[in-house]
């Protein structure tokens, strides 16, 4: 039987109680099975870098990717689609449905707090890096869903937030990748927004989920709300809204089947959203009778591999004087590895994306593991990354106990770190929310350092904290005044108390949390967190035992970072200055070793006012669970930095021209149109930012040999003139050169990736942009063509053009 043929015959056999149940969750993750008509319970995960399936847990750990911001700057959609692909290899092993990514939402102001997990400030690059993305995924059968729609580029009050955005920035901006992904790549589902735009809630905006996404441009998949999103049952409905999630008390379900029976809405509208759960349903294989839409998956990938070349395709070499980079073995036996975050890597960014990876390679041990006989490495910390106290990690052995009210142990299962995080049936097997009435997260802690550690506690209710033997704390956390509802929900991070442990001695550690059955949630959840602190040692004393082994070293790197404190979702930046002394410890160990590399480990940017008086600077984004490894594989010339940076970083806050992400009175007004990025700093006209768009250094030189464009493609030449083998990003930019109305100056229109040995030639045809000479009429509300001289450049970033032809358009 066709799929259409399936789907009808299903909903032809389904009650309006059944029908309404399929557009609302039966839980966190999934909607429910109606066996009745073979039909499977469809099951969703978040996964931007990894699968992480139904459950907050390491038992089944997931191949970890670089950050969404790494991807892009690969600058390539066809590794875009290998990651895709290997995502859903991994959502089938877990038996995920439905993939919640890619977030293909713009970087707006690099304040936002969620940048790390969207692509780029570029419309064009994130919609081509998105469809290679989304392509991926569904080439594996598994839904991919283009989130979040629409103009979701901030954290700050994001439930309730009114997005005022014109319509043409919202045109030629923010509905740009999306239109882009939807008509090349087809995704089967789509995620609702929580904010409003320009005054109507996404989950019930007409216009934009009906007359736009599914009328003009012919997107036929599900629309999802993101969590919690939904609050109109009539609303939802109406607006385009099929499935409001995660259950099992949602706007849909019961309150829907009322509102039908009432006659306040029509079964034909519900009968619309089934269908479309159901074609959904039929494309991945849940469905009986209907043949998925994928038969067979492509052949598998290997993770670990594909995460390790993403990340050093990704890494941007930004500066390199003196070409200290590759390392020279001949001149590099003694190298000082600086930063507390080269042994504890930030790997991912926080909040939903976060998944458990089976390993993590730090840089110290990818260095540990690459460098050659004879080679000595010396770590030193140099510099506290923060003076909070953060979930247990390196150094712990925990695992989770949890006890109904008579004691009775109901399950006890490892824990990757001190952090619970149940929501809804996220429970360990065995476990109800009905029987539990305790949860311990219980082990031991092995110190890598005496000193006196600090413990403490994140979450909300009674909490008994015991280490070594001694209660540093018991009693019950009130909420505070924390302005995201899901920090809220897990309450604000508090140290406790101090323990005097000596290094390598083992000691117990305890941190019982009784259940509170009395705070109302949308969803019973058992959250809090185990956290732990190293010793506190004077800062000065950290960065004079760093400036120490750079002067004894032929090298130094550098490893600077931000925390899940300074970029997580729920929250934006308040600056772009890395955390702790980490700025004054860089401009120290550059005092005493010139030849001194810096590698960023962070993924959006941060300010470095000490970047023009180091040797190199190598950004390396969160860069997955392989980043250790693809680190060493750069630093020692295994593998050419590959990556070009798809977002202006500016050189202070002060310098960007947008910033505003906190709204006045409700509202966040985009008054900068279409002039966001590099957009915005060619119109701006002030100081130049530290790198620009595009931007991106490798091991090799290039010469651009010619450059022949028509309307539609460039045929670019290039020639390798240096020594290496490598892979050059060639960049497409147009530049209107008599305009007649405001338009930015100039706006990238095509790329493609070229590869060439020393002294030779390679040709790379690029496929323009489409509407490249257009712009959105607001008073026609259309897209116009505007006529003139347009001249095409080409080159190595948007500041480095090689070459250029002008084209009159008519």
């Amino acid at each position: 039987m066709a799929a259409d043929e399936a789907v009808e015959a299903a909903l032809g056999a389904l009650d309006l109680d059944t029908k309404v149940r399929l557009l609302a969750g039966q839980d966190m993750w999934s909607l429910p099975a109606v066996p009745a008509i073979g039909l499977a319970s469809l099951v969703m995960s978040d996964g931007p870098v990894g699968v992480r399936g139904v459950r907050w847990s390491a038992d089944d750990p997931s191949v970890t990717l670089p950050s969404p911001t790494a991807l892009a700057a690969c600058w390539d959609p066809d590794l875009a689609r290998r990651a895709g692909r290997l995502l859903a290899q991994e959502a089938r092993r877990k038996g995920v449905h439905v993939l919640l990514a890619p977030t293909v939402n713009l970087h707006r102001s690099p304040l936002g707090g969620r940048h790390f997990e969207s692509y780029s400030e570029d419309p064009y690059l994130t919609g081509e890096i998105g469809a290679g993305y989304v392509r991926g995924v569904q080439d594996g059968g598994v839904a991919a869903t283009v989130k979040h729609f629409v103009a979701n580029d901030a954290e700050t009050d994001r439930f309730t937030v009114d997005n005022t955005v014109p319509p043409r920035a919202l045109r030629e901006l923010y509905l740009a990748p999306f239109e882009a992904i939807v008509g090349s790549a087809r995704p089967w589902a789509v995620m609702a927004a929580y904010n409003q735009v320009n005054g109507v809630t996404m989950t019930e905006h007409r216009h934009l989920q009906t007359e736009v996404l599914r009328e003009e441009w012919g997107f036929d998949g599900v629309v999802v709300s993101d969590w919690f999103a939904a609050r109109s049952t009539a609303g939802a409905l109406l607006g385009g809204l099929d499935v409001a999630m995660p259950g099992p008390h949602t706007v849909y379900g019961e309150a829907l089947a009322a509102a039908v029976r009432a006659g306040e809405l029509d079964e034909e509208r519900v009968d619309r959203a089934v269908r479309r759960v159901l074609r959904l349903a039929a494309r991945v294989g849940a469905l009986d009778g209907a043949a998925p839409a994928v038969p067979k998956p492509p052949e598998p990938l290997d993770g670990e591999a594909l995460a390790r070349e993403i990340a050093h395709r990704s890494f941007v070499l930004v500066r390199n004087t003196g070409d200290v980079l590759p390392l020279d073995p001949a001149r590099t036996r003694r190298i000082a590895l600086v930063g507390a975050a080269a042994r504890d890597a930030r790997v991912l960014g926080g909040g939903s994306a976060q998944v458990f990876p089976a390993r993590t390679v730090s840089p110290l041990d990818g260095l540990t593991a690459a460098l050659p006989e004879g080679t000595t490495l010396t770590h030193a910390p140099g510099a506290d990354l923060s003076d909070e106290p953060e979930p247990a990690g390196p150094g712990f052995a925990l695992r989770a106990v949890c006890r109904d009210a008579s004691g009775t142990v109901l399950a006890d299962t490892p824990l990757p770190s001190g952090r619970i995080q149940w929501v809804g049936t996220d429970l360990p097997a065995g476990v109800t929310h009905e029987a539990l009435h305790s949860v311990e997260v219980t082990g031991t802690f092995t110190p890598r350092e005496s000193g006196d550690h600090g413990f403490g506690t994140r979450g909300l209710g009674p909490l008994t904290l015991t280490v070594a033997g001694r209660v540093l704390y018991d009693g019950v956390q009130e909420a505070g005044a924390e302005g995201d509802p899901f920090e809220a929900f897990a309450g604000a991070p508090a140290e406790r108390g101090t323990a005097h442990l000596t290094e390598g001695r083992p000691v117990e550690v305890s941190l019982r949390h009784t259940v509170d059955r009395d705070r109302s949630a949308p969803l019973p959840a058992v959250v809090f967190s185990l956290l732990h602190r190293p010793p506190r040692r004077d800062p000065d004393v950290l960065i004079a035992e760093a400036v120490e082994a750079a002067r004894a070293a032929d090298t130094a790197i550098v490893v600077v970072a931000t925390t899940e404190r300074v970029e997580s979702e729920g929250f934006d930046r308040a600056d772009l200055r890395l955390p702790g002394r980490q700025d004054d410890l860089v401009r120290a160990v550059a005092a005493a070793n010139p030849r001194t590399v810096v590698v960023v480990n962070a993924g959006a940017p941060v300010e470095m006012p000490w970047r023009d008086d180091v040797a190199a600077v190598l950004l390396t984004w969160f860069p997955g669970q392989e980043g250790g490894a693809a680190l060493a594989d750069v630093l020692l010339g295994a593998e050419e930095p590959g990556g070009r940076l798809p977002t202006t970083w500016p050189a202070a806050l002060a310098d960007a021209p947008v910033t505003a992400v906190t709204p006045v009175d409700g509202e966040l007004r985009y008054d900068e149109g279409p002039f966001i990025g590099y957009r915005a700093w060619d119109r701006a006209g002030g100081p130049a930012p530290a790198y620009p768009f595009g931007h991106g250094l490798g091991y090799t030189t290039w010469e651009y040999e010619s450059l022949a464009v028509t309307p539609t493609t460039a045929r670019v030449r290039v020639r390798n003139t240096g020594t290496r083998p490598g892979r050059e990003v060639v960049q497409l930019y147009v530049a209107p050169r008599a305009d007649l109305v405001e338009r930015p100056a100039r706006w990238l229109v095509g790329f493609g990736g070229v590869q060439a040995a020393p002294g030779t030639s390679a040709e790379v045809e690029i496929r323009l942009a489409p509407r490249l000479f257009d712009l959105w009429d607001e008073d026609a509300g259309t897209w116009t063509t505007v006529p003139g001289p347009y001249e095409i450049r080409v080159g190595r970033s948007l500041a480095d053009i090689r070459l250029a032809v002008t084209l009159e358009l008519d």
